[in-house]
């Protein structure tokens, strides 16, 4: 578990070139058809992160606080060797951005830390909430509370609104993910998983509401550097976890495999996967971007299926349907709506038009 998806009503910031869905653009310039991609991507990422963390656990007695933590000091260090070399790229792909807008270091600063202590929440109590109540139902609760959350806060925060369409598929969305992970038996539910996985997907939306907020508000920041310092914040907040834990592997039968999925684990999805993901989530519109991120659980079906060994069920086939087939339609309807925003005229200075999606349309 990593981690880690409606039309506005809401008037947006003027003058933007309409290239999102808010009618706003990142100073990046980052299209709605792009940050669909991303988010995409970040979520098959996050699909190999089970797959990796299976191995590493059948190769050590590394715990799983510790791997999050090497997973946060990995990918900052990654992070920070290719911020260099992204920086000396970015001159001249900024020419569809729009003005970058200096941030307020304290306005910054809460963002950054507010990420990070999001992103903990979110995966510490998952994986407490696994421990507690098992892996199917832990998983259910979080990705299939997260959308609604999500769904809820960006209606009463942002005015987003999903609408019949958009209704439907998260509706198809959650029922996919529960036969995908509830198709087997001796699934056990326990009140306090329950609780735990509801405070992590608490967490999971906090982030993904956060993030969205800043980037119709053109506040976004780099998301390369908001994940590193984000990254940051986490470890700092799971070492003390990860001392009582045991950070070290103390067995392990081969030590090079262990430190290759380490690598890989920090590099895909981690670093790769988070970076991807803000990115993503600042241009497209929160309830989409918490249902698309349900690949997560299709992809690490189909490893399981595929690399593990797992037998291959009628819940798999099935859920794995159901989540696909929403998780494309309210990618093809967001598609739709910033296309519909980019050939509306821009509202005039002072004039009290919205900027962005109207309010009759719906994914």
């Amino acid at each position: 578990m990593s981690k880690p998806t409606s039309a506005l009503s809401t008037a947006a910031p003027t003058g933007g070139s309409g290239d999102s869905a808010s009618g706003s653009v990142p100073p990046d310039g980052l299209s709605v058809g792009r940050g669909l991609l991303y988010l995409i991507v970040a979520g098959v990422a996050w699909g190999t992160a089970g797959a990796a963390a299976a191995l590493l656990y059948r190769a050590s007695d590394l715990g799983p606080i510790a791997l999050s933590f090497w997973r946060y000091v990995g990918g900052i260090v990654l992070l920070l060797a290719f911020l260099p070399l992204r920086r000396t790229a970015r001159p001249g792909r900024r020419g569809r951005a729009a003005p970058a807008v200096p941030e307020p270091r304290r306005r910054r600063v809460g963002r950054i830390v507010a990420t990070g202590l999001g992103l903990t929440l979110f995966q510490t109590a998952y994986f407490a909430a696994v421990q507690a109540t098992g892996l199917a139902v832990g998983t259910v609760v979080t990705l299939g509370a997260g959308p609604v959350l999500i769904a809820l806060g960006a209606r009463l925060t942002m005015g987003e609104r999903l609408g019949r369409g958009g209704l439907a598929a998260v509706a198809g969305a959650l029922a996919g993910l529960t036969v995908l992970y509830l198709g087997g038996d001796g699934t056990t539910v326990r009140p306090l998983g329950v609780g735990l996985a509801l405070l992590s997907a608490s967490g999971y939306a906090a982030v993904t509401l956060l993030t969205r907020w800043m980037g119709r508000n053109g506040a976004s920041g780099d998301p390369y550097s908001t994940t590193t310092w984000a990254f940051g914040v986490g470890a700092v907040c799971l070492l003390p976890l990860g001392l009582a834990e045991g950070l070290l592997p103390h067995a392990a039968e081969d030590p090079v495999r262990v430190l290759l999925l380490l690598a890989y684990t920090a590099a895909v999805p981690t670093a790769l996967a988070y970076a991807l993901y803000f990115a993503g989530a600042a241009v497209v519109r929160s309830a989409t971007a918490s249902v698309i991120m349900l690949i997560e659980p299709v992809s690490a079906a189909v490893i399981a299926v595929v690399l593990l060994g797992e037998r291959l069920t009628a819940a798999t086939v099935t859920g794995t349907a159901l989540l696909l087939t929403a998780v494309t339609g309210l990618a093809i309807a967001e598609a739709r709506l910033a296309s519909g925003a980019r050939r509306r005229p821009a509202p005039g200075a002072g004039v009290g038009g919205t900027g962005g999606v109207g309010g009759g349309a719906g994914a």
